[in-house]
């Protein structure tokens, strides 16, 4: 290799790296010397980089000492030099370990990650979901992308953070979309509906530019924007709108007996709904047979779906076909 390739090389090299292949060229390069200075004192050339090192290091141990006058200054020349290198090494690392945690939480690093949940937009609906996701599934590696944020501790909430605009590929390349499991948008309900849809349906168009099968959980604000949504790639369109509207229903026209919003949170927290094909021996059974099967292994059955449409809670003697869709709670542990 010339010189001049070598210098290309290592003047590409971080600075923490090229100090580090400075101090080894330089230690190799004085025990070398004092190995030959003193054969005596330092049998082999391992013997003169050890005391290289360990003089340079201010440690000191004491097994090898010069004798000579000539040891004696390479001694001081090494302390002059070798010393000063080391101290400057260690304060490098110390600062490139601080301003890693620094762009770490500044969202400045791009994820290096696979099979992870990408989430877009902070707010407190995305806050209580990384708690229960670490809850429930602490493996699950969460990155969240947000243009707003400018600080996420890792401490607080243990997410990878990618400070940007999910809308711009360079944002998402960051966040390794590529590699994702599944996405997650949230709508920003700080702002109007239409521009908080319009935000939802150009980050699902740039997410499904960059990974053409990823499945995509949009959430849309306002009805007339679903189709547009479907149509940009998202693969679910939460409809959070239309599911507060039909809580709040309940919770004003509810038997006081009843409390529908406890109930429901209660039921998303511990079970998880499950969809699940008749099978062929089941065909033309009644719900309520069915029902009793699937009690005995836990599962719950509120119902079925038969040409798009909910029959939830049929009557017992109700009978199921082929091709209907089973409905059941499961717990999350299943």
């Amino acid at each position: 290799m010339s010189i001049r390739i070598f210098k290309q090389i290592y003047f590409r090299l971080p600075v923490i790296l090229k100090l580090l292949i400075t101090i080894l060229m330089l230690m190799l390069l004085f025990g070398m010397v004092i190995h030959f200075v003193e054969p005596q004192q330092f049998p082999t050339i391992f013997d003169g980089i050890w005391w290289a090192f360990v003089t340079a290091a201010t440690v000191g141990y004491g097994d090898y000492v010069p004798l000579s006058v000539a040891g004696k200054l390479i001694a001081i020349l090494l302390i002059l030099t070798g010393g000063g290198l080391i101290a400057f090494y260690i304060t490098s690392l110390s600062a490139a370990t601080i301003q890693h945690e620094r762009d770490l939480e500044g969202g400045r690093l791009a994820f290096k990650g696979s099979n992870h949940l990408i989430l877009v937009g902070w707010n407190e609906r995305t806050r209580q979901l990384i708690k229960i996701i670490t809850k429930t599934t602490p493996d699950l590696r969460i990155v969240l992308i947000d243009r707003t944020l400018q600080h996420v501790a890792f401490q607080n909430y243990p997410v990878h953070f990618i400070q940007g605009d999910a809308t711009e590929d360079e944002t998402l390349v960051k966040a390794n979309v590529e590699l994702a499991e599944r996405v997650l948008i949230t709508a920003d309900i700080s702002k109007r509906e239409r521009q908080a849809d319009n935000y939802t349906i150009l980050t699902t168009v740039a997410i499904r530019g960059n990974n053409k099968e990823i499945p995509i959980v949009a959430e849309v604000l306002s009805k007339v924007q679903i189709e547009n949504a479907l149509r940009a790639g998202a693969t679910t369109i939460i409809r959070s709108n239309d599911f507060m509207s039909a809580l709040f229903y309940h919770e004003l026209s509810h038997i006081k007996a009843a409390t529908p919003f406890e109930d429901i949170l209660q039921i998303l927290n511990s079970q998880q709904f499950h969809h699940s094909k008749l099978p062929e021996d089941l065909d033309n059974k009644p719900f309520i047979y069915i029902s009793k099967l699937h009690s005995k292994k836990q599962h719950l059955l509120l119902g079925l779906i038969r040409n798009k449409t909910y029959h939830l809670n049929p009557p017992a003697e109700f009978l199921v076909k082929e091709g209907d869709i089973l409905l059941s709670l499961v717990n999350w542990q299943n």
